[in-house]
């Protein structure tokens, strides 16, 4: 409890005001504190009682803000314990802001990672996973066609897909790891700055629903070699794209 009052007194807040967005404010104050050490790896935060009176907000105020930073990976709160530091960067800024999602060497690097991980990864996932983690593939991948449907190029869906893939591994840092990337895993920004024709970036974006579908069907029937082999394909595929369009600075989806 010393240790809590300790970090209360050191911690630099500035009282919200009522014009700002009052949870973000005080969850974006504590996230600095966080980043500069102020708060340290392990510490618990002060009490929900303590924050009310740093800030002068409501205890409905500083649960949000709790809930933004669970969201963001610093903290995790455990009944009879509170809420502690689980990390110094959040998992949004950690690694994914490196991350030029149009820069060719970015990307070819990152579908070099993925061709490790991601393999594997749906390899378990066909193992273990649930009727539960099947619903959700689903719905992701039902998600991603409502984009495609929107005109869009559905990266976020995309990320959804492959991120419920590593969360079917029940291997929790899979997940954790992954986490960290966020949509910028998905190159397919590089797409807006060339002057692809519209019917080919469609016939493209048709190809990757191709593809997930077969990596769904082979998760959903547990055959985990089809599986691992059928994210191979699909990222080889991407990897072969972007590493001839490096060479040739065009894209051809033949």
């Amino acid at each position: 409890m010393d240790r809590v009052k300790t970090v209360a007194k050191s911690l630099q807040i500035e009282r919200v005001g009522k014009g700002d967005s009052l949870a973000s404010n005080v969850a974006k104050q504590l996230e600095k504190q966080i980043s500069a050490g102020h708060i340290s790896v392990g510490d618990k935060l002060p009490t929900e009682n303590a924050l009310c009176d740093l800030f002068g907000v409501s205890r409905t105020v500083i649960r949000e803000a709790i809930t933004q930073l669970k969201s963001l990976g610093l903290v995790e709160t455990k009944r009879g314990v509170g809420t502690s530091v689980i990390r110094a960067q959040s998992s949004e800024t950690l690694f994914a802001y490196r991350i030029d999602p149009t820069a060719i060497a970015d990307i070819l690097h990152i579908l070099e990672m993925r061709l490790s991980v991601e393999t594997t990864a749906c390899e378990l996932a066909a193992l273990r996973r649930s009727d539960e983690d099947v619903a959700i593939l689903e719905k992701h991948f039902n998600e991603f066609d409502e984009a495609l449907s929107r005109g869009e190029l559905a990266r976020k869906e995309d990320y959804a897909f492959h991120l419920a893939i590593c969360t079917a591994t029940r291997n929790p840092f899979l997940k954790q790891f992954y986490e960290q990337f966020n949509k910028n895993v998905i190159p397919r920004a590089k797409l807006i700055n060339t002057n692809l024709k519209q019917v080919a970036t469609d016939e493209y974006l048709r190809r990757i629903r191709s593809e997930h579908l077969e990596i769904l069907n082979c998760i959903k029937n547990q055959d985990a070699e089809g599986a691992k082999q059928a994210m191979h394909n699909h990222l080889y595929r991407a990897y072969h794209l972007y590493e001839r369009y490096q060479s040739d600075n065009k894209f051809d989806l033949e």
